[in-house]
């Protein structure tokens, strides 16, 4: 099911990103989630996974072709959030992103800035799941030193890191997600805490940019 979609949502970006933007519609192109999440309220929101090849293939080929536009017509920050619940590892990977934004944040980053420390794990684990075939079968220390290595953490840094309470309190602030996930899996967006994208009905990168502007003024 999930592979039929991305297969179609590429096809629609392929042949259709020249389209000029269209009348979208409820039920169809975006639903309204039953809970609105007030702390997603003045985002763009994108739910992920580290092991999840959909989400993979957005990071690559449609995020940056409609992100940056879709934020700047709106004013919208965009948000990546984890889904813990993915992955074997995918606590883990939540508590690290989570240090990472928080360090990066201080830092005056955002989570795609090409030197922010939350891109350089996400982009570590991403080639190493989905190109080179790793699965860290040893345990999560060779997990965890894919991304030590990418981004200069040390283990020692990271383990005193994922018990503080600013780490566990985001790192669980994104629990949320796997209630939006189940709606029709990853990757999912999600428009100032309320519009959740049907993925299978994107009509191009025009039209995925326009879609998230329309939801942005809802």
């Amino acid at each position: 099911m999930l592979r039929r979609t991305f297969i179609k949502s590429c096809a629609a970006l392929s042949l259709c990103a020249a389209l000029p933007a269209m009348a979208f519609t409820e039920g169809t192109d975006f639903v309204a989630l039953e809970k609105p999440i007030a702390d997603w309220q003045g985002s763009i929101v994108k739910i992920w996974s580290y092991d999840c090849p959909f989400c993979y293939k957005y990071d690559a080929g449609v995020d940056p072709k409609v992100l940056p536009a879709a934020e700047k017509a709106t004013g919208l920050p965009f948000r990546m959030i984890h889904l813990e619940t993915k992955g074997k590892y995918g606590r883990t990977a939540s508590e690290f992103l989570a240090m990472c934004e928080l360090r990066d944040k201080a830092a005056g980053k955002t989570v795609h800035d090409k030197e922010s420390l939350y891109k350089k794990a996400k982009d570590a684990w991403y080639l190493a799941y989905h190109k080179k075939g790793e699965r860290w079968a040893s345990g999560e220390e060779a997990f965890l030193k894919t991304a030590f290595d990418a981004t200069g953490i040390t283990a020692e840094d990271f383990a005193a890191a994922r018990k503080t309470d600013e780490v566990v309190k985001l790192a669980d602030s994104w629990k949320v997600s796997y209630d939006v996930a189940k709606l029709q899996g990853v990757p999912a967006y999600v428009v100032n805490g309320k519009w959740l994208v049907m993925t299978k009905s994107i009509r191009g990168f025009k039209g995925f940019e326009s879609l998230l502007t329309e939801l942005a003024a809802k």
